[in-house]
């Protein structure tokens, strides 16, 4: 595979990658880190890529395995999820405060989930993956994948009434 084929091929999904990367770990700086990393992997075993079905699916799986290992490594108990790309310039003032508001507070009750739940909500709703998708790349049954990302969706929509309803007789 020659350079130019191989940035075509990945720069389809580098992205995904680095987002995935940064809801692992801690910092941006990291999640670029991993995101390298994982793209010179890919690099130096490009004579293997012709033998994978799908390369996108196989980057995002070592890069989760890259960044579980890292916070290992480094024995980090907490991983931060933000997720702040909302931004819409044309709506009013307070309508984007209350959506970095969500947004933030789904980042909080994100980060209670279950390590699998937060997974696949992650790969699902933010990464548009599909279920077979995710099942392969997590290396468990369809099955669990809809249980899981039910169960964890219903967590974030009954946290969020409860905020939102705070306070309401």
């Amino acid at each position: 595979m020659k350079e130019r084929a191989f940035i075509t091929l990945t720069n389809g999904f580098k992205d995904k990658l680095f987002r995935l990367a940064r809801r692992l770990l801690v910092s941006n700086e990291e999640a670029e880190d991993a995101t390298q990393e994982i793209l010179l992997k890919l690099w130096r075993n490009k004579s293997k890529m012709a033998q994978y079905k799908n390369v996108e699916a196989f980057a995002m799986t070592m890069t989760k395995n890259y960044c579980f290992d890292r916070l290992k490594a480094k024995q980090a108990n907490n991983l931060k999820i933000v997720h702040s790309n909302y931004k819409d310039e044309q709506a009013s003032l307070q309508r984007q405060v209350e959506a970095k508001d969500s947004l933030d507070w789904v980042g909080k009750i994100m980060d209670d989930l279950p390590e699998q739940q937060r997974m696949i909500v992650q790969l699902r709703d933010i990464e548009q993956y599909d279920n077979a998708e995710i099942a392969k790349m997590l290396e468990l049954n369809e099955t669990a994948v809809r249980v899981a990302l039910s169960r964890g969706r219903k967590k974030i929509r009954e946290e969020l009434l409860k905020k939102h309803n705070y306070g309401v007789v």
